[in-house]
């Protein structure tokens, strides 16, 4: 690491800077950048650059084209929500119990989210198929929705800052004085509303759901304006919904990922699932919707196999370390024993507890390796969108950015979880993301 990048490491972890400055701005800014994103492909024919340009140049006009909120939008958002806490309330499915809170508590799940999944895509593809649904209409008004969820997003992340300063979840909830930082950050760890883990309900059933509808809704409106749908459009909606499939496999392991036991819920994780996955995430194929790409022949191939091999890889790490922990390391990883470092440490309520941390497979090239195919996947959707404007690539360079920091945040907090033990794995698996570079 260069000296330059540490001095920007430590100015970035400024007390201040990080928990006041930054979170403000991303609090300001973040939700009319996601109302942005629409109004960027359907008023500037997909530059964003041109969009942001008239934002400084003159607002009074961009803000002439943006979208308002609508009763319409509230309507079909309640029912896309009632649709989506149906599903995972009725259908069958086993409990999880995932790994200890930093104060001892254990939350559980239950695993439902396959068929959730199946039967959600089923329907919508069969309701645009039919014409019972019309996805270009979504597309049409999906700045209204937008601009909508923004409102009931935003109010929902006060309510759950309230309702922990009145009647806190558990003793893993707390109030830190910093209004803007409890805010953002939020204050409970794990809320539950109606019989539900708000986590597994926000993250997963309508952010992770939405993503999969909303490019599939895409893929339908593109068909509709242009007599058919382009080979980049197809590849493109293919990789993303396998790899949200893929998530919904692996449903059990994201619940013992970063973001459900050490972030917090309030606006990075709640708002970001219900507008910024919905809007930022998707902005490939909002993109090529209205800017069809056909590719040859062998790029499109290429690209396809580029997504798969990432969503393979991905999911391969993920089982090994899944697979290790299940066994307690009584296994194998790529024909071999596994390399373990033992490592203990201790919950806020004092209880001593052990854990294994893998050193080999693909855990042995990266400490989080993981994240490296998830990167080379967001490539891979967003290549189908050609090289005109950089709107494709805006997803590309967020998730680097976000994954980056994660990486550092995830070090820190394993660094003070196990302490030496942490030190060993470091020196046994030296790389961060990338292996043999960084």
């Amino acid at each position: 690491m260069t000296s330059a990048m540490s001095h920007v490491r430590r100015v970035y972890a400024h007390p201040l800077l990080r928990g006041t400055i930054i979170p403000a701005l991303l609090l300001l800014c973040s939700p009319p950048f996601t109302v942005l994103t629409i109004v960027t492909c359907q008023a500037f024919g997909g530059d964003l650059l041109a969009a942001l340009a008239a934002l400084f140049k003159s607002p009074a006009s961009l803000w002439a084209v943006f979208p308002s909120p609508s009763w319409w939008a509230v309507g079909v958002l309640g029912g896309y929500a009632a649709a989506q806490y149906a599903l995972l309330k009725l259908l069958p499915g086993r409990k999880f119990v995932a790994q200890l809170t930093p104060m001892g508590n254990r939350p559980t799940y239950v695993l439902n989210g396959v068929a959730a999944y199946v039967i959600n895509l089923a329907v919508v593809f069969s309701a645009g198929y039919t014409g019972l649904l019309q996805p270009g209409v979504v597309y049409d008004r999906y700045g209204e929705i937008l601009a909508t969820v923004n409102i009931i997003a935003c109010i929902l992340v006060v309510v759950l800052y309230v309702k922990c300063r009145m009647a806190p979840q558990n003793t893993d909830s707390a109030v830190t004085g910093n209004l803007v930082w409890d805010l953002y950050w939020g204050t409970e760890l794990h809320p539950e509303f109606a019989g539900v883990s708000l986590k597994q309900y926000v993250n997963c059933r309508l952010g992770m759901m939405a993503w999969a509808d909303v490019v599939l809704c895409f893929s339908f409106a593109q068909a509709e304006r242009h007599g058919g749908l382009s080979n980049g459009m197809a590849v493109s909606t293919a990789i993303q919904l396998l790899y949200i499939y893929k998530f919904f496999v692996w449903e059990a392991g994201y619940f013992n990922s970063i973001d459900i036991t050490h972030d917090k819920f309030g606006f990075l994780i709640c708002w970001g699932c219900l507008c910024w996955v919905p809007s930022v995430y998707t902005l490939p194929s909002m993109y090529m919707a209205s800017r069809p790409m056909d590719l040859s022949v062998v790029a499109a191939a290429s690209v396809l196999a580029l997504g798969v091999a990432s969503v393979a890889a991905n999911y391969d790490a993920d089982g090994q370390r899944q697979r290790v922990r299940a066994t307690n390391g009584k296994t194998t990883v790529w024909g071999k024993p596994p390399v373990l470092v033992h490592a203990k440490y201790t919950t806020g309520d004092g209880k001593q507890h052990n854990n294994l941390l893998l050193a080999s497979g693909w855990w042995g090239r990266a400490r989080h390796v993981n994240y490296l195919s998830e990167l080379m996947l967001a490539l891979a959707w967003s290549l189908p969108g050609g090289f005109e404007h950089v709107t494709p690539y805006v997803y590309v360079v967020f998730l680097t950015v976000l994954l980056v920091d994660r990486a550092e945040r995830d070090d820190l907090r394993c660094r003070a979880k196990y302490g030496a033990y942490w030190t060993d794995y470091c020196a046994r698996v030296p790389y961060s993301i990338v292996p043999y570079v960084y």
